[in-house]
């Protein structure tokens, strides 16, 4: 009788799987239990594992060999990510393939775009974004996901792609990222960290809402076909604003490493059941209003839910 009135359902097709890939060796990720950093062989796998789970996609972030002042690395059309791309679609993997468009792994100071006189230049790093959209759609990515937090970088993509014969390729804009604390172990992940200073110049404040639906309203109208709210428990009010005010908007959160983190040290100490909480917390998410959430929960989230329904 519960399961017949549920307002609200899970299932494994709600899930996207963040996927680390690195030229160097494969490994565990400190601070995150049972996410690791592959090769293009072990991420080759992990999407066959995904999508055996029955989650929709994978969520690439790459991690290059070398790093410079503006990210050269990111350009580079035999690098990690577009041989990763390569190696899911001549395996013929049937999940939708997204990727990070972001410099701040690339780069040796850690930021999100090209340094100017100490500070980012948003204009600078614009076509940097827009040629590794570009890069990463030539190597078969389905969607596309800028998280520089840049103005304007929607618009920049959506032209290049669609100068290179890519309309098809969607995009998926972090419209709503807020310079959140709990980001900790994805940028010990991704190799990511600012070198010095922080992201709060492009990055939202916490406290702001209105900013965010203007954030959301300024993507949409450049072109962005889903946006997303990051982190995603902090944020439930927003994302449900922003269902509200765009009930038609594909909407996605991301729930980040530090919530997975906090929660994976929750159950570890025998505080809460995993399972129980961690289907508890995506729930919530999806009963906020996002659509699809971007979770490293995603594997164990839909072998859990797969279980239950048998």
């Amino acid at each position: 009788m519960r399961r017949m009135v549920q307002e609200t359902r899970l299932s494994p097709a709600d899930f996207i799987y963040p996927v680390f890939v690195t030229h160097a060796q494969e490994g565990p990720i400190k601070g995150m239990p049972g996410i690791f950093r592959y090769t293009v062989e072990g991420a080759l796998e992990a999407a066959r594992e995904a999508e055996e789970a029955g989650v929709s996609g994978i969520l690439l972030f790459g991690i290059p060999e070398f790093k410079d002042a503006t990210g050269t690395p990111a350009l580079s059309a035999s690098g990690v990510i577009p041989k990763t791309l390569q190696a899911l679609k001549n395996a013929g993997v049937r999940l939708v393939l997204m990727t990070d468009v972001c410099i701040c792994s690339y780069t040796s100071h850690g930021h999100c775009g090209v340094i100017q006189d100490g500070r980012v230049s948003n204009d600078d790093t614009l076509p940097i974004l827009a040629e590794m959209a570009r890069i990463h759609a030539d190597s078969g990515a389905d969607v596309v996901a800028p998280s520089a937090m840049m103005d304007h970088q929607v618009s920049a993509i959506r032209n290049g792609l669609d100068s290179a014969g890519h309309q098809d390729v969607s995009i998926l804009s972090y419209s709503v990222k807020y310079a959140s604390a709990f980001y900790g172990p994805f940028r010990d992940a991704a190799g990511g960290a600012p070198q010095f200073g922080d992201r709060k110049t492009h990055q939202m404040d916490p406290c702001n809402t209105q900013e965010a639906l203007q954030e959301v309203a300024l993507d949409i109208k450049e072109g962005a076909d889903m946006i997303m709210v990051k982190p995603a428990l902090a944020y439930l009010d927003v994302i449900r604003q922003i269902r509200n005010r765009w009930p038609q908007m594909p909407l996605m959160a991301y729930n980040v490493s530090g919530e997975y983190a906090m929660l994976k040290a929750a159950a570890s100490q025998g505080y809460v059941d995993e399972s129980a909480a961690t289907l508890e917390v995506l729930t919530g998410i999806r009963r906020a209003g996002a659509q699809t959430m971007i979770t490293y929960h995603a594997l164990e989230a839909a072998r859990w839910l797969n279980h239950s329904i048998l």
